[in-house]
C-alpha cells in the first residue's frame, strides 16, 4: 500500500477509493502472542489536497491469539475504523489528531496498519468454555478438582486426626 505523491496528486479533486487485501504477517515477529494473521481487507477513501493526504480507512480481518486460561487458539475479529493524515510539507499543522510526516515522495500505509493492528491486540482473550481441547485436567502429581468434589473428600494427611477427634468425642459423651 504505497503511493508516490505524483500518483496521489492526480486525484486531488477526485475521489480516491482504497480497496485492497493486505498481508501483515510481519506483526507476528513484533508480538509473539499472535499465532496467525488473516489477510486484512482495507477499504475506504483518501482526501487529497496541496498540504496533506487524509485516509479514512476500515480494516477487517482476524487474528489467532492464545486463550489466557487454556492456551487454545482463539479467532479474534478485527474491525477498525481509522483516519490517518499524512503531511506533504514540513508545516506547523496543528490538530488534535496524530499526523504522519511523509519521508521522501512515497506514502506507505503498511507501518501505520501494523501499528493499528498491534494496538488492537487485547491484554487477555478467552475461548468459549465448551470448546474442544482445552487445558489438561491432570498431570504428574496433580489433577483439577472441582469444588463439589473437594467438599466430600477428606485430605488423607488429616484422616488420622479425624479418627483421633472421633475417639475423643465418643469418650466425652459417656
Amino acid at each position: 500500500m504505497k503511493w508516490t505523491l505524483s500518483q496521489l496528486q492526480k486525484y486531488r479533486s477526485k475521489d480516491f477509493p482504497v480497496d485492497e487485501m493486505v498481508n501483515v504477517d510481519e506483526i507476528k515477529q513484533t508480538d509473539q502472542t499472535i499465532r496467525e494473521v488473516s489477510p486484512m481487507h482495507v477499504t475506504g477513501r483518501a482526501d487529497i489536497d496541496s498540504t496533506k493526504v487524509t485516509f479514512h480507512l476500515k480494516i477487517k480481518g482476524h487474528l489467532v491469539l492464545p486463550c489466557s486460561r487454556t492456551l487454545v487458539d482463539v479467532n479474534y475479529p478485527i474491525n477498525v475504523e481509522t483516519t490517518e493524515t499524512f503531511l506533504l510539507k514540513g508545516s506547523d499543522y496543528e490538530t488534535e489528531e496524530e499526523v504522519h510526516q511523509v519521508k521522501g515522495d512515497v506514502i506507505d500505509l503498511m507501518p501505520v496498519l501494523t501499528e493499528i493492528l498491534l494496538l488492537e491486540v487485547p491484554m487477555q482473550v478467552f475461548c468459549d468454555d465448551n470448546s474442544e481441547g482445552g487445558a489438561p485436567q491432570s498431570g504428574k502429581d496433580w489433577e483439577v478438582i472441582h469444588e463439589l468434589e473437594k467438599q466430600d473428600k477428606i485430605d488423607p494427611r488429616l484422616a488420622g486426626l479425624a479418627k483421633l477427634l472421633d475417639q475423643n468425642d465418643t469418650s466425652s459423651d459417656s
